[in-house]
């Protein structure tokens, strides 16, 4: 098979590699779709993200969907010929934390394109069958594979506790912002504001359902009234942290998503004197049937956010797309064109 390998910093190749097998429990999938994430990205530009550090050839991609085409020993479901969302994260399903059923949080986990576990920019790979998740025939390879980050924001508002009537602002409309900003209109929220310095990226928000939209240099979030409950930060940006807490209401839920900086200024005083809740999240657990019940009735929409598709042979294109065009959201790989 084919697969795009980071080598180093700026340095992508396409490899032949020997196929797959899977071995007992797992299935092999013939990638039809692979998201690109900024984790991708950063690797491809800096050999690195804080700890994990590309140290030998990796391949990328960790959003991705396909067909099992080949069953390991003992496995029956799911089938061969099955479209599949994959799941990237491996966990050893026997700390204290996996049976707690905070498996997000293993200790030992495997996750696709971390160093120095291979992700899927690449024509098959073979996974677990409890984490190739079997989606519908309405459900396109697209949306299919952007189910992964469909299922961050997923995760962002439970742990921020999103229901009917629930007041939420998003901060920073990337990717995740976007989807995020989705799974909250899909929980019930009947405000979602999104805020961001990206005119057009504020301006898909709008088409997704955000019922307004704030550019920070021309108006301040904690000026929205009545303010929000829910706090959805996904733009990692220190500033931008600090003032969207300002702008939770008494007894409001922060929910911490994005990644940036690795130290933030909190507002200690109004977080205090207004009971403020405040939490991180990192990754999900058990939100692929969620994702996939939401993206089937049609209430969200995660292929609306790709806007370029590059066959393997173009990963580096396709890892350099936010660079040349400022209109880029989300970009694709699709490793069988």
């Amino acid at each position: 098979m084919r697969a795009a390998v980071l080598r180093g910093p700026g340095d992508v190749v396409l490899e032949e590699r020997p196929d797959p097998e899977p071995g007992p429990g797992e299935v092999a999938v013939r990638v039809t779709s692979v998201g690109v994430c900024g984790s991708d990205v950063h690797y491809y530009e800096h050999g690195r993200i804080g700890r994990f550090v590309v140290e030998e050839p990796l391949v990328l991609g960790h959003e991705a969907a396909g067909l099992v085409v080949a069953l390991g020993p003992g496995v029956s479901s799911p089938a061969v010929g099955q479209r599949v969302s994959i799941e990237p994260g491996i966990p050893d399903r026997s700390c204290d934390q996996c049976l707690a059923g905070r498996y997000n949080l293993c200790p030992n986990m495997r996750f696709f394109a971390t160093p120095p576990v291979d992700g899927a920019f690449a024509e098959y790979v073979v996974v677990p069958a409890v984490f190739a998740h079997a989606v519908p025939e309405i459900i396109g390879d697209d949306a299919a594979a952007l189910l992964e980050p469909l299922s961050v924001g997923i995760w962002a508002c439970r742990k921020g506790r999103v229901t009917a009537g629930t007041r939420v602002l998003v901060t920073g409309a990337g990717p995740i912002g976007l989807l995020t900003a989705q799974a909250a209109l899909a929980f019930g929220a009947t405000e979602v504001t999104v805020s961001d310095v990206n005119p057009a990226r504020l301006a898909l928000a709008k088409e997704l359902g955000a019922t307004a939209v704030v550019d920070p240099r021309q108006g301040s979030v904690t000026d929205l009234t009545p303010a929000p409950h829910v706090l959805l930060e996904c733009s990692g940006h220190p500033p931008a942290v600090a003032d969207a807490v300002r702008a939770l209401g008494p007894a409001g839920r922060a929910v911490l998503v994005g990644t940036g900086s690795a130290d933030v200024s909190l507002p200690l005083q109004v977080v205090q004197e207004r009971e403020l809740e405040i939490t991180g999240t990192f990754r999900y657990a058990g939100t692929w049937p969620t994702a996939i019940a939401l993206v089937a009735s049609g209430r969200i929409a995660p292929d609306r956010l790709v806007t370029s598709a590059y066959p393997l042979d173009q990963a580096e294109q396709a890892l350099t797309a936010g660079r040349r065009d400022p209109h880029s959201v989300k970009v694709v790989l699709r490793p069988q064109t």
